[in-house]
């Protein structure tokens, strides 16, 4: 076996592993170092971070959407008044704590003397915070590597940095709540029914986080195009791309869409989901159904996620693809570099 094998069979069984073990980090208590400095009686924020470092709060946004929660996504701040932002906690979220654009959103609003923490497993970020008696959260390292891996850490993180108790209560529950294995089967079955397809996930706009999370999930650790959107914004413009035609028809062929499928939805928007669903397959396309199940909102959005990941591996799996690292990132990191 060659050393590339090696690796990648050690990146199969780290990933199986995350995934199989995920409910173990909502056991995790975040220490939060330089608590003194923590601005008190905030009730609004802004989480900067890029790719899985914001996911955490994505879900956050999805299960709480009364939390006013901005996600910065960019260099530098998004264009608030200043008094906004003295009146929010900016928190710098980044798992490497290496990311550039978030180093960057830090500078700005520290410059500014606006309130900030940070939330990151060692680099920079943890550097500068404790250099500059910056709250900061310093998130386990143990064997995982991708932030996209370690959203219940991440999630507990921003939540303490929040205040927010009672959600953090409620949380925690999780690590007795998830069976993770009970999704194995259903992912390993659904990634072969869409192998040899690009999966374009579809939800209700409440659920767009976790959507988009699936896409993600799919992107980094299966290595295939995916792409997501949702309804009812869907039915005003993307659809009309799939009235498959004759001469559409090649265009379309290699699509396989994913419908996140959600008891507590708008019986409206459940309504569209199943005419669509009924007119795409008219055309000839492909699609899946998935019914998101849980007692609470909470465990509905990571019983789908932890499902995701499992269709991901297995995914990976089946193109014999590296599920773990994101080698194309990082080359890229370093061209933009030189």
């Amino acid at each position: 076996m060659s050393k590339l094998r090696r690796n990648d069979t050690i990146s199969f069984v780290m990933i199986y592993n995350d995934i199989k073990n995920f409910n173990q980090q909502f056991e995790y208590e975040p220490k939060i170092e330089n608590k003194a400095a923590l601005k008190k009686g905030i009730k609004k924020f802004i989480v900067a971070g890029m790719g899985g470092s914001h996911l955490a709060a994505d879900i956050i946004q999805c299960w709480k959407p009364e939390c006013d929660l901005v996600i910065w996504s960019n260099y530098g701040l998004p264009a608030l008044e200043p008094k906004e932002f003295k009146q929010r906690l900016i928190i710098a979220s980044s798992y490497s704590g290496n990311t550039e654009e978030t180093i960057d959103a830090l500078k700005a609003a520290h410059n500014k003397k606006y309130p900030v923490a940070i939330i990151a497993s060692a680099g920079k970020l943890i550097e500068i915070g404790r250099k500059q008696k910056i709250p900061c959260v310093a998130l386990p390292h143990r064997d995982i590597h991708q932030p996209r891996m370690a959203l219940g850490w991440s999630m507990k993180a921003i939540l303490a940095l929040m205040n927010k108790s009672a959600e953090l209560r409620e949380v925690s529950l999780l690590s007795k709540q998830l069976k993770p294995s009970h999704y194995e089967e259903p992912g390993k079955k659904l990634a072969r029914k869409l192998k040899n397809s690009v999966p374009i996930i579809y939800a209700s706009s409440r659920n767009s986080a976790i959507a988009k999370i699936w896409k993600i999930k799919l992107n980094e650790t299966g290595k295939i195009p995916a792409f997501y959107n949702v309804l009812p914004e869907l039915n005003h413009n993307e659809m009309t791309g799939f009235d498959v035609k004759k001469a559409t028809r090649g265009l379309s062929k290699n699509f396989h869409f994913v419908f996140i499928e959600d008891s507590d939805d708008n019986p409206r928007i459940k309504k569209r989901m199943d005419v669509l669903g009924s007119l795409y397959k008219k055309n000839g396309l492909k699609v899946e159904k998935i019914q998101i199940k849980g007692n609470s909102r909470l465990r509905k959005i990571f019983s789908s996620l932890i499902l995701a990941d499992w269709v991901s591996y297995y995914t990976a799996k089946l193109y014999n693809v590296e599920p773990e690292k994101v080698p194309m990132v990082e080359e890229f990191k370093k061209l933009i570099e030189k």
